[in-house]
């Protein structure tokens, strides 16, 4: 059954929700919803306590190490960590806490061509139980194509059945961003949520455009349940009117997974 899953989004070491099309290397046109004057542990430890699960902590660029380490120290084992990962350092936030290393850009090379050989080394390091797949992607014509560097460059890897197929083996989940919708509170992509329900051969989070409680239901009865969903700006606890916190802890526990 679909699930709330919690986020901790980390931007120049503090937690914050953006609009994720507004991210650029030079910053300067940044959209920021919220900006929280707690630290990243105080989410993650609030996580714990409401027994939330399978949560992640997203690294948005530089200077958000610290802040990360404090979160999983938080709550060992209940986050995912993404940003920045790649070979060298993905054992290394595995034993900071983190139960997941989520990868994305490491996986291109720098025309944005996949790399399978890259994929395969992380999985002979880590093990592909600890690997999740960040599939954020943007609309390109009928269909999606990841979206790597902070979502600014579009990869040679389009979102379909084949590529899912192909990838679904190397890793335990994906987590998937609608790009173009990621922090607007303006509606979730349905036809994409649909689309992983049917074609994902593991678990799947999305993210993006939710803006209601009733989104958990309608990834539920879109994607048959097998589709998570993270609710970002729209929450209360990070400044949002649109979706009380308590109420997606209380469905959690009303709908666990089956």
């Amino acid at each position: 059954m679909t699930r709330f899953r919690p986020c901790i989004d980390l931007h120049e070491g503090k937690v914050k929700q953006i609009v994720g099309g507004s991210l650029r290397d030079e910053g300067s046109a940044l959209q920021t919803n919220f900006e929280s004057t707690l630290p990243a542990s105080h989410y993650a430890d609030l996580y714990r306590q409401d027994g939330l699960t399978g949560g992640h902590v997203i690294k948005l660029g530089p200077g958000n190490d610290e802040a990360a380490r404090a979160a999983l120290a938080s709550y060992p084992g209940g986050l995912h960590v993404g940003g920045g990962i790649n070979l060298g350092n993905a054992a290394t936030w595995l034993e900071a806490g983190a139960s997941h290393v989520i990868v994305t850009s490491w996986l291109f090379d720098e025309t944005a061509r996949i790399l399978p050989e890259r994929l395969d080394a992380l999985v002979a390091e880590v093990g592909r139980e600890h690997i999740v797949i960040d599939l954020s992607c943007r609309v390109l014509g009928e269909t999606w194509v990841v979206a790597m560097n902070r979502w600014q460059t579009l990869t040679d890897l389009p979102v379909n059945a084949d590529t899912l197929k192909a990838l679904g083996g190397s890793c335990a989940e994906f987590l998937i961003h609608a790009a173009d919708v990621e922090g607007k509170c303006e509606g979730i992509d349905a036809r994409l949520v649909e689309f992983m329900g049917q074609h994902s051969p593991i678990p799947t989070t999305y993210a993006g455009g939710a803006n209601a409680f009733e989104d958990l239901q309608i990834v539920q009865n879109l994607s048959g349940g097998k589709v998570d969903l993270t609710i970002g700006s729209a929450l209360d606890i990070f400044g949002g009117d649109q979706v009380r916190y308590a109420d997606c802890v209380q469905w959690n526990r009303r709908v666990p997974r089956g």
